[in-house]
């Protein structure tokens, strides 16, 4: 990209693909018009789920939107995390008054205290979902001249939302149960029945075991000869990071991670892992232009887009919502739509990262990874050791 010519967010696209119809939105201002014009579409039923809701300009619109919905008769639902959700009872009360439900998701003070719900999605109708990594929150629909966050939101028509639907009706089910709420998540999430075609729903969570979508990139990975990410968290335990230098071997392994963000602790804990990359083979970039908060995985023709980062929370933890397709045609688009973010980005060689690994950096790297990897992303942005 030509230094005169600032970066500008790609435009909206469609692409379809095993029976569904996608619509992907890079910018923010789309994102926001979109999901708008989702939500006052709505007929019959609204169904929302996000990790953050706020209480700003942006929160306050969509919130307003929803209340018209229901007020014209929508049935609205919804769901935040207790956690990162700043938006309350009192913020959603005029929702509430005028017939829609609100439930807010809060794990106990013990180890269920670390699980958040960290999906995002919006169901309309049981017709068209959107999923992604955007949250509810001026700064999601921002432009990256005004320090707006890069993100992505696919919307989804086809044969899959009615599972997206069906997933939803579990989290509100939840919601009801006191004293068993872990119990019951860890046995959804262990029994969810992703499917085995071309198009899986794919579910993170707490769990004996994998969950799908742990299961599933994992396997992936191991047969795998090309892989393209594009993410906002990258800390991967060691298994999968032996499986992405095995891939990287072949020459085939390009990730586009953060080089802005609003927690420091991430950086310092993905430029952690630079060293064995790189040797492997793999090609890094960190984007510049502003903070990174996309989720995208391309993994031959398998393409994974949600709400998951590819970090230990993200894999093992946090509640998440991840839909697979595996199109070929999909898989090319999904890696131009990545590379046209490489000339926005800083190349890290091995020379730049030999120059940056000083032993200060590399201690600040090793508590970056212990504090995003055991605690919670709004913890350690707070301590996040000046990176």
């Amino acid at each position: 990209m030509s230094a005169s010519l600032p970066y500008r967010d790609p435009e909206p696209f469609h692409v379809e693909a095993q029976g569904l119809r996608l619509g992907f939105y890079p910018s923010g201002p789309d994102r926001l018009e979109r999901l708008l014009h989702l939500i006052d579409e709505a007929r019959s039923s609204l169904k929302l789920a996000f990790y953050i809701f706020a209480r700003d300009a942006t929160a306050r619109l969509v919130r307003d939107r929803l209340v018209d919905a229901a007020a014209r008769g929508v049935q609205v639902t919804v769901i935040v995390d207790g956690f990162g959700a700043e938006a309350d009872e009192i913020f959603f009360a005029p929702l509430v008054q005028a017939g829609g439900s609100y439930h807010r998701f809060l794990a106990r003070w013990s180890r269920r205290y670390l699980v958040r719900n960290h999906q995002k999605m919006v169901i309309v109708d049981g017709e068209v979902a959107m999923l992604g990594g955007f949250n509810i929150e001026d700064s999601y629909f921002t432009p990256p001249a005004e320090n707006g966050w890069n993100d992505l939101a696919v919307t989804v028509r086809g044969d899959v939302v009615g599972r997206i639907e069906m997933w939803f009706a579990e989290l509100e089910a939840w919601m009801s149960i006191t004293r068993r709420q872990f119990r019951s998540i860890r046995k959804s999430v262990r029994e969810w029945d992703s499917g085995s075609g071309a198009v899986q729903l794919l579910i993170g969570g707490p769990t004996k075991g994998l969950s799908s979508w742990a299961r599933c990139v994992s396997q992936d990975l191991i047969d795998g000869q090309k892989l393209d990410i594009m993410m906002a968290y990258f800390a991967p335990p060691r298994r999968l990071r032996r499986r992405i230098k095995d891939i990287a071997g072949k020459g085939e392994t390009r990730l586009v991670l953060a080089g802005k963000t609003d927690n420091g602790a991430t950086l310092g804990a993905a430029r952690l892992l630079y060293r064995g990359l790189l040797k492997a083979g793999a090609r890094i970039f960190e984007f510049q232009p502003c903070k990174l908060h996309t989720k995208l995985i391309v993994l031959d023709d398998a393409v994974y887009l949600g709400s998951a980062n590819f970090d230990m929370r993200s894999l093992y933890l946090n509640l998440e919502i991840v839909l697979r397709v595996e199109d070929k045609a999909l898989a090319e688009r999904m890696r131009d739509f990545i590379a046209r973010h490489l000339d926005a980005s800083s190349a890290i060689t091995p020379d730049v990262h030999r120059g940056n690994a000083t032993w200060f950096n590399r201690l600040r790297w090793m508590a970056s990874w212990f504090l995003v990897s055991v605690l919670d992303y709004t913890v350690s942005r707070k301590l996040n050791l000046g990176l």
